[in-house]
């Protein structure tokens, strides 16, 4: 991982899904992410495909990424193979939930 690409990993620390109280990253939602100014793609599920936030933390995603350095463009897209599944959470996201 470049180092922009390690910049966005941690703005994305800071985009929460509203329901858990939880990041993007520690709930394993963030598939990949590439940046090469002036764009950077990031590819993302969510737990449930019925999801009815999607477009809201879409949107989160953009803005968490668009103040890096050289990005004029950010793409979001959101995928559902491989499905999201609890295996995907951080062992801080686990904590927080209560589950280990």
């Amino acid at each position: 991982m470049n180092p922009l690409e390690e910049q966005a990993r941690h703005l994305l620390t800071q985009v929460y899904d509203p329901e858990l109280g939880l990041d993007v990253v520690n709930l394993g939602l963030i598939y990949d992410i590439r940046v090469e100014p002036p764009a950077a793609h990031v590819q993302m599920t969510l737990t449930t495909p019925g999801c009815p936030l999607h477009e809201s933390m879409q949107e989160a995603v953009r803005r968490a990424l668009s103040g890096l350095p050289g990005i004029e463009a950010v793409t979001v897209e959101l995928v559902w193979s491989p499905p999201w599944t609890p295996a995907r959470l951080s062992p801080e996201a686990r904590k927080a939930l209560g589950w280990g």
